[in-house]
């Protein structure tokens, strides 16, 4: 169970959204378990426009958003009713005591860099390249292209040119698993970045072909043991010279 009570307050930074016909409406909040389910919705004269939607608390004051959030959340998020975030706060912030307040950040999300052919929940294998495509309203000037796995950084390419591809190398260090990502930032402007979906790394060579390797190798060194011959009722247990061989002549 929670171990805190949640305010009923939610603040919308929406000083971007002003400048035209878009309002955001909080709908309504749910307990879900150790899930916080916030619901709101997103009008937009303009169908077409893309944002960038976060949810903050008041544990930090605000000071950073919430990473454990499922839903539509975070960028290219399209105007609509009855949106959800799911908010895992217990796994986040644990067993805090206290009231707490939510804050929904929107704002017009416009990518330095729009990433294409690329998909979300692919396998990738470690220690190998593979193509990146992304589109650019601005090309030219260098990016760094980050490999995460979740928000932890595990290595990357620096200073990368701007030109819409790369082959990148995945980390042949990068442990297999899931919740992998790379970022794509403006060496520029560091405020500038986004993110691939979540993908899958994977072992060069499948640890099961490995293993049946290894067997066929112990396999094959058994019968090369056992080939040495024998008498058909087992053979003799007692070392015996090689007849007609030149380091053991016959007695």
């Amino acid at each position: 169970m929670l171990k805190y009570r949640l305010l009923l307050f939610f603040a919308l930074s929406i000083a971007a959204l002003k400048l035209t016909a878009q309002t955001v409406t909080m709908e309504k909040i749910e307990l879900a378990g150790e899930l916080i389910n916030v619901y709101y919705s997103l009008d937009d004269s303009n169908p077409n426009h893309e944002y960038q939607i976060d949810l903050y608390s008041s544990k930090d004051n605000f000071a950073e958003p919430l990473t454990k959030v499922s839903g539509e959340v975070g960028a290219e998020i399209k105007p609509g009713v009855y949106h959800m975030i799911s908010w895992n706060a217990y796994e986040e912030i644990g067993g805090y005591e206290g009231e707490l307040a939510l804050e929904i950040r929107a704002r017009v999300y416009i990518p330095f860099v729009k990433i294409t052919g690329f998909d979300a929940g692919a396998k990738f294998k470690r220690g190998q390249a593979y193509p990146l495509l992304w589109k650019s309203g601005n090309m030219g000037g260098q990016i760094d292209i980050e490999l995460y796995k979740d928000q932890s950084r595990v290595g990357g390419d620096r200073n990368v040119p701007n030109s819409g591809k790369y082959e990148y190398a995945f980390e042949g260090s990068a442990k297999p698993g899931k919740d992998y990502r790379l970022k794509f930032t403006n060496t520029r402007n560091r405020d500038e970045a986004t993110y691939t979906g979540y993908f899958q790394i994977v072992p060069k060579i499948p640890i099961v072909i490995k293993v049946g390797a290894l067997a066929g190798l112990a396999a094959g060194a058994y019968l090369l043991l056992n080939s040495s011959g024998g008498s058909e009722s087992g053979g003799s247990s007692a070392a015996e010279p090689l007849a007609g061989h030149p380091d053991f002549p016959d007695p």
